[in-house]
């Protein structure tokens, strides 16, 4: 009946990021899911003990994720590590991400990924400064199904008073952040305790088990079902065989589109019909939807630049023009985050110069004027773009509402994006509006359209 259960729902698939400080017990708990899951590989559990039994090691669950030879010599997870397995519900994906404060980056790429957390705090230790990192990175990447894991009660006789000084302490740093747990877990990783099964030494706790709790989240909605946008990565042009088409490339983020459709390019605002989608040795197609690289030619010729988003015109696509926006921002740049600094701003496949012009508030920090923000700082902040980018909310669409900083070729800074904030003729002053008025003025019979301006230069 179990294997049933297993195969009616194996399809659906949930990311989830395991994070925590350094010897905190996330890799022992991880261990612990797989062994207590059944989702090693067969005879895997046993080797690994037998080997320790060999070489005169303990035996530990987290031995089962050391692969990495540099991992072994230095007893931390570097990378992000990927682990499958399955429940009774869903098969997971499990991005262990490194809580050591030198692979902050690695742990920011991982969590990314994620449509949940599992965030593990040693009971000995209590609230650990990189805790409290990691609860800022959850926040910044919007992350809202949560789980605390409150881990080695058994080092403290299972006793209640200290899981539940540290729920306390915890949930009221969490609450400042707008971060909201689904759970608070007293576990013992080790002896698995609370993992799979109720633990019997926890008499006290009558709440579910990490299992239970990982079950009951949601998986995020599909992109598939938001609003059609595809950044513009390229035009392209081909002269053999008077070839003059004009295909416009892209991978598209989210929704779907067809032949016909009635689109339109942002910040430029320009607009026209889709003629076809262009294939290369394949069938051709009358549709193209989310994930895939698509090429399309227009009815109308409009002159459109690379880093321009296309969402169809008739369609409420939440992505705005924009000039200035509020973000959570996270720096990982040796040199400080300063004002009045150029920086590139990446989104999409736009790019921009943008400077830090508000740091409003350092998450976790104290509410003090700030003049830089500094390595593995994160801030709320408003960044002032030079010219308008089409982007999004991280909430209506998480690809166009996340950006990075990059600073002399170096990736220095990432982020969500908040809000939009809109100025009065922001998006005024445009070159080639600034240039077809003065033309038109003079050549008032030659030039009667902006774009044949545009396709003469």
């Amino acid at each position: 009946m179990s294997g049933q259960n297993i195969v009616f729902n194996e399809k659906e698939r949930m990311n989830i990021v395991i994070t925590g400080h350094v010897d905190h017990g996330k890799s022992t708990l991880v261990g612990r899911l797989l062994a207590d899951t059944a989702s090693l590989p067969q005879g895997k559990l046993e080797s690994v003990k037998a080997s320790c039994e060999k070489n005169g090691r303990v035996f530990e669950y987290s031995m089962l994720l050391d692969a990495l030879e540099d991992e072994q010599k230095q007893g931390i997870t570097i990378d992000s590590a990927r682990i499958f397995f399955k429940s009774k519900l869903r098969e997971y994906v499990i991005i262990d991400a490194p809580g050591h404060i030198e692979f902050l980056r690695n742990m920011l790429s991982g969590a990314s990924r994620a449509s949940a957390a599992v965030l593990v705090i040693d009971a000995v230790e209590g609230v650990a400064e990189n805790s409290k990192r990691h609860g800022l990175l959850l926040s910044l990447l919007g992350i809202s199904q949560v789980l605390v894991a409150i881990n080695k009660l058994d080092a403290l006789n299972y006793g209640e008073e200290a899981f539940r000084k540290i729920k306390n302490e915890y949930e009221e740093y969490l609450n400042s952040l707008h971060v909201k747990p689904v759970a608070f877990i007293p576990v013992s990783a080790r002896e698995g305790e609370n993992i799979v099964r109720l633990s019997s030494k926890m008499p006290w706790y009558q709440g579910k088990t990490i299992l239970e709790v990982l079950d009951s989240f949601h998986n995020l909605p599909s992109n598939e079902d938001l609003f059609f946008a595809m950044p513009l990565q390229d035009i392209y042009r081909f002269s053999n065989d008077n070839d003059e088409r004009r295909i416009y490339v892209g991978t598209i983020v989210s929704g779907g589109v067809k032949t016909g459709d009635f689109v339109r390019f942002l910040p430029s605002n320009k607009e026209a019909h889709i003629k076809n989608i262009e294939v290369w040795n394949a069938p051709s197609k009358t549709q193209a939807k989310t994930n895939e690289a698509a090429a399309f030619t227009l009815k109308e010729e409009i002159y459109v630049k690379s880093g321009e988003v296309m969402v169809k015109a008739d369609e409420n696509a939440l992505v705005h023009a924009s000039s200035k926006i509020r973000a959570n921002l996270i720096w990982l740049g040796s040199h400080p985050l300063v004002f009045h600094k150029n920086y590139l701003f990446k989104l999409g496949a736009a790019k921009v110069n943008a400077k830090l012009e508000k740091i409003e508030r350092v998450l976790g920090g104290e509410n003090e004027q700030r003049s830089d923000l500094k390595k593995n700082e994160c801030a709320s902040v408003i960044l002032s773009l030079s010219h308008p980018a089409a982007l999004s909310s991280f909430y209506d669409n998480a690809v166009l509402g996340r950006f990075v900083l990059v600073d002399n070729f170096d990736a220095v800074g990432g982020g969500i994006v908040l809000e939009n904030i809109r100025e009065e003729n922001a998006e005024k002053g445009n070159f080639e509006e600034e240039l077809f008025t003065l033309l038109k003025k003079h050549f008032p019979h030659r030039f009667t359209d902006q774009n044949q301006i545009l396709y003469q230069i």
